[in-house]
């Protein structure tokens, strides 16, 4: 998985492009674990396969162009959030806040970081992203992609050809959650660098910093701090490498405030064939179980079929067949009775068959409670007891089972007697 991170002029100088997919840039794709593959500078229209091809686009928009807020912000689930920024930062902005994107970030101290910049500005980047096959993209202001240390002011001088116009700015991480930008009119190295260190003077007149440049310029700016006697702030080389790792812990996501135009998309051209597989495998599985099931239904109505002919056959005189086997079965009963031979869910054979699981669960010697009625109704035996005790089920279950019993206790002091058959 690849990730292309693009560091964008302000706005004023892109502004004065003719094509606005034409104003250069710098940019770097890199793995999951930073390493930089590839880095330059080019024009955003150039960098079309490398944005289609990275999974992930992380534009870091100029400081200049992006205002910092800290705000006391109450407990509210992020969507009562998303709608209330505006409303919350709209006394500390100059414009009107739905010309604005705002975008919450971590909340420190009890105060939330939160982000402000044009809304127009971030569309007509984010279109130009989309349209040329960016996947995710995500917006983040570049003072909080300095690197951050206690105590300390990070700054860097970016340098950017925008095709008509070198633009210079400074960018400044004033604390964890604090940054600026400032814009930088000179254009000679010669003249830039005497101008940073007094800007630094400026803004940061006791921490100490550390000055981030372009590492072919390092002499000059070093020149430029023995010249005016500042021992307090370090030059650095710039590299993408302090850039990438601040990007990956940066908030807040400016793009979510685009209400999801910017979010996550799926690549469904990566999951075609598994979805033209899968839907295939379930196409085959669904007419497997139509098959299966077409094929029972017919065994079930041969079978019904089949077992009503044979009830026909012995009964020719029943007209009306709704289930043939139970019918079968009272048949069978009833001419049982009319022979003399009792059904197995007579009052009789049950009340016989319990008398003798009775006797033989309490032949172990165990005193048995009284039985004080016998009932019988819905071809079932109910045994009350005449003093609730200690009923053996454990011995008078098995002797009902050997006779095609079964019992059902009801309550403490009645068992329910009916046949198995």
């Amino acid at each position: 998985m690849s990730t292309l991170y693009i560091r964008l002029p302000t706005r004023v100088a892109a502004g004065r492009a003719a094509d606005q997919a034409q104003i250069g840039c710098a940019f770097a794709l890199a793995t999951d674990a930073g390493s930089v593959q590839r880095e330059g500078v080019a024009q955003l229209s150039e960098l079309a396969a490398s944005v289609a091809g990275a999974q992930r686009l992380v534009l870091i928009l100029a400081a200049a162009d992006v205002s910092l807020l800290r705000v006391m912000v109450p407990p509210l689930s992020p969507a009562r959030l998303r709608a209330a920024l505006p409303n919350l930062v709209e006394d500390q902005l100059l414009t009107d806040p739905a010309d604005s994107v705002v975008a919450a970030g971590r909340a420190i101290d009890g105060l939330r970081t939160v982000a402000v910049v044009q809304r127009d500005w971030l569309e007509l980047l984010v279109n130009i992203m989309l349209a040329l096959g960016a996947r995710k993209i995500q917006a983040l202001p570049a003072q909080l992609c300095l690197p951050y240390r206690s105590g300390a002011v990070s700054a860097a001088v970016s340098a950017i050809d925008t095709g008509v116009e070198r633009d210079i700015s400074l960018t400044l991480r004033l604390a964890e959650e604090e940054g600026i930008g400032l814009p930088l009119l000179s254009q000679a190295v010669s003249a830039i660098a005497p101008e940073t260190v007094h800007m630094l003077r400026l803004v940061a007149p006791e921490a100490a910093v550390t000055l981030y440049v372009p590492a072919a310029e390092m002499q000059a700016y070093q020149t430029a701090l023995e010249q005016a006697g500042e021992q307090r702030i370090t030059i650095e080389a710039d590299s993408w490498a302090h850039w990438i790792t601040g990007a990956r812990n940066a908030q807040p996501d400016l793009a979510l405030g685009l209400s999801g135009a910017a979010g996550p998309s799926v690549d469904w051209g990566r999951w075609r064939w598994p979805l033209v597989l899968g839907s295939a495998v379930l196409l085959v599985n669904v007419l497997a179980l139509n098959l299966d099931w077409w094929r029972l239904k017919q065994e079930a109505n041969a079978t019904r079929a089949a077992l009503t002919r044979i009830f026909q056959e012995a009964y020719p005189q029943e007209t009306v067949i709704i289930d043939p086997v139970l019918q079968m079965r009272q048949k069978l009963a009833a001419t049982k009775r009319q022979a003399g031979q009792p059904a197995p869910d007579d009052f009789a054979p049950l009340a016989a068959g319990f008398a003798e699981a009775w006797s033989r669960a309490g032949s172990d010697g165990q005193p048995l409670p009284a039985i004080a009625a016998l009932e019988y109704h819905e071809r079932a035996l109910l045994v009350r007891i005449k003093a609730p005790g200690e009923i053996p089920l454990a011995q008078l279950q098995p002797a009902l089972a050997a006779r095609n019993l079964t019992l059902t206790q009801q309550g403490a002091d009645a068992l329910q007697i009916r046949s198995a058959q």
